[in-house]
């Protein structure tokens, strides 16, 4: 089965943010900025997305 994948990129700084949302980017594997990873489209990882979703930008 050929599941979708999803590019995540950080583009804006945790910094200021909560601990909770600097977590939450952690646990999407984003270390740095302008850092982009891939992840299996799944309801887990959109979640986390749409809670940092003004710090990540994704690429379907």
């Amino acid at each position: 089965m050929d599941s979708k994948k999803i590019e995540v990129t950080l583009v804006k700084s945790p910094i200021g943010y909560s601990l909770r949302q600097k977590n939450t980017v952690r646990a999407l594997g984003l270390r740095r900025l302008g850092q982009t990873v891939e992840h299996a489209d799944s309801e887990v990882v959109r979640g986390m997305i749409q809670k940092v979703s003004h710090l990540v930008k994704v690429t379907e």
